[in-house]
């Protein structure tokens, strides 16, 4: 890998770990300095989230407070200038999740354009 790709996809990373920081989901504009304006999200529900929908969700009167979430082998290859793909696994309480992000580079700042969960309950092959 490249010294350029290698940092992308450390400048991805590191704004991933920022996006699971409970601190940054329990602010809205926290969070919305980390998604890009075009972000879907397939989650671990089977549901097709919007920057729009998923932030309403979050920030919900009755919505629970984000719990921790630690990841773990998380790795990543730059697609193309400016598009890095990270892919990681989660758990936060009793959920177990494979996760697949595209961040991309806007205007000089790593924003995430999609993200896929899929809940899992076994340890991953490989």
């Amino acid at each position: 890998m490249s010294d350029d790709a290698a940092d992308a996809v450390s400048a991805a990373m590191e704004a991933e770990f920022r996006l699971l920081d409970p601190a940054v989901r329990s602010s809205p504009d926290l969070l919305a300095e980390l998604l890009h304006p075009d972000y879907e999200e397939y989650g671990t529900s089977g549901l097709l989230w919007t920057r729009a929908s998923i932030m309403a969700a979050l920030y919900a009167q009755d919505a629970p407070p984000p719990r921790p979430i630690t990841t773990s082998r998380m790795k990543g290859v730059q697609l193309a200038p400016g598009i890095v793909h990270l892919t990681f696994d989660t758990e936060s309480g009793p959920h177990r999740a494979h996760r697949s992000s595209i961040w991309r580079l806007t205007d000089g700042t790593w924003l995430l354009y999609f993200h896929q969960g899929t809940r899992f309950d076994r340890p991953a092959e490989g």
